[in-house]
Formats: structure tokens, C-alpha cells, sequence
């Protein structure tokens, strides 16, 4: 096995729950919650979910990402392709597993008193093409990366600051980093360091969302509106049934309980 897949496994211990609600005998989309920088958990799951189904899930990614020399082309590697109405509808069109986070960026930069917590505003861009494609919803929840920082600086903290001020002088910096909504949280880990707390993570996949039921609706908004609900309740049920299990884990262990209070 890979040392880059070995060494979180083993520093993270994730648990995961549902694998048995995916059907991989035909394509779903799957849709999750970011946590905090975007990056330690859904590889995680990703890969176990091939694993175990063979399921390999193409994901959208904001576009910032594409943005950025070299991290872009990593992404591409993994099949991760820019979030985009187009693309997805591509992919579907294709037959693709495909894995959204409609939070984008916004859910990834989280603000302080922002844990596990569903930012999506009023994106539903997901749901018309899921509605549109016949594509059944795989919710998926995911809960300890937001436990494994502490966040002393925010986005807001930053567009506040003299700093930022000054900043927002330059024509186009506000557009840039999305009014302070782009601009990554700074946070401390393990004691004062950046090596994240080893909290364990969680995952869940749920049961499927059929949207065959909201046939020829994808233009009508209430029914859109109402396949995002019906997802987002069902990542937020699964949330706090991960945060009840991670309260009594057996599996937590001494070591790990008390490194984590650093």
C-alpha cells in the first residue's frame, strides 16, 4: 500500500459507515460536507470506497484549485475535473460516479464556531442535474478534520485587519478572494504546531436519494429546492449520528484522547 494512504489510516484511524448503501451497479452522485482545508478526509473514503466497491468517483473541484500551478495537474491525476454545471452534466452523460461538495471553497475556508457545519448558501446547481440526469444522491457525512484545528485567524478576521484593508484597495482583491470567502483559514494543530491533532475521522454513506419521483422538474425551483433539502437533512442526521458515536468510541483510545486536548 501506498505510504501517502498507510500513514493517514494509521494517524487517523477512520471509521467508516454504509458502504453497503452503495449500489455500484449503477452511477451515482455523491455529495458531501467539506471540512476545514479540503484535503485530509475525502481521499480518504474515496479510496476505501474503491476499494470495497470499485466505485471510483470523479470529483468537481472549485476552481481555484485549477488556478494554482502543479496542484492543479495532481487533482487532474485522480480524475478530479473544475466544478462546473458543464462538466458535471458531461459526466453524467458519460455514466461517471461523480462526488461534489457544493460548499466549494466557502465550506473549506471555515470561519471560527464553523465545525462540521453545512455552508452551502443557496447553491442547488447538484440537485437540478441530479433531477435532470436521473442521477440518485449519495449524501455522504464526514466529521473529525474540523476537530483537528484550532482556528486562530479567519478569513474575516483578515478582510478586518489594516491589512486587509489596505489590501481591498487593490482593484480586483476583493474579486480575487471572494470578499475574504477564498482566503484559508490560519489555524494551529498538535500543540502550537501544523501537524493536525491525530483525531479520528468518521465517515457515512447513506442511502440513496432517488430523483426519478422529481421527473421533468429540474426547471421548477421548488422542487429542486427540495431534492438540496432533502440531502442536506440527510448529511446533517448522519452528522449527529457520527458525533453521538465518537463520544463513547471504544476505539478512541487514551493516547489519542489526551493528544488531542493539546
Amino acid at each position: 500500500m501506498d505510504l501517502l494512504q498507510v500513514l493517514p489510516n494509521w494517524y487517523f484511524k477512520p471509521l467508516i459507515f454504509g458502504l453497503d448503501n452503495v449500489d455500484a451497479s449503477r452511477p451515482h452522485l455523491y455529495v458531501g460536507n467539506h471540512t476545514i482545508y479540503g484535503v485530509m478526509d475525502a481521499p480518504l473514503y474515496t479510496v476505501a470506497l474503491y476499494k470495497k466497491t470499485g466505485v471510483f468517483m470523479r470529483g468537481l473541484g472549485d476552481r481555484f484549485h485549477f488556478e494554482i500551478p502543479g496542484w492543479k495537474h495532481f487533482l487532474e491525476a485522480f480524475g478530479v475535473v473544475e466544478g462546473s454545471p458543464e462538466n458535471c452534466a458531461r459526466l453524467m452523460e458519460a455514466g461517471e460516479d461523480i462526488l461534489v461538495f457544493p460548499g466549494g471553497g466557502r465550506e473549506v475556508c471555515r470561519r471560527k464556531g464553523e465545525q462540521h457545519n453545512l455552508i452551502w448558501k443557496e447553491r442547488a446547481g447538484f440537485a437540478r442535474l441530479a433531477v435532470e440526469y436521473g442521477y440518485p444522491i449519495v449524501p455522504i457525512a464526514s466529521l473529525g478534520p474540523d476537530y483537528a484545528f484550532s482556528i486562530l485567524l479567519d478569513g474575516e478576521d483578515v478582510m478586518e485587519s489594516l491589512p486587509g484593508r489596505l489590501l481591498t484597495r487593490i482593484p480586483g482583491f476583493r474579486e480575487l478572494v471572494r470578499d475574504g470567502e477564498a482566503i484559508p483559514p490560519l489555524a494551529r494543530g498538535l500543540g502550537l504546531s501544523v501537524l493536525p491533532r491525530p483525531e479520528r475521522f468518521y465517515f457515512y454513506f447513506g442511502q440513496a436519494i432517488e430523483t426519478e419521483p422529481f421527473a421533468g422538474g429540474a426547471d421548477d425551483p421548488q422542487t429542486v429546492l427540495e431534492v438540496r433539502e432533502k440531502t442536506a437533512l440527510a448529511i446533517n442526521t448522519m452528522m449527529e449520528s457520527l458525533k453521538n458515536y465518537r463520544k463513547s468510541d471504544p476505539e478512541q483510545g487514551l493516547v489519542r484522547r489526551i493528544l488531542n486536548r493539546f
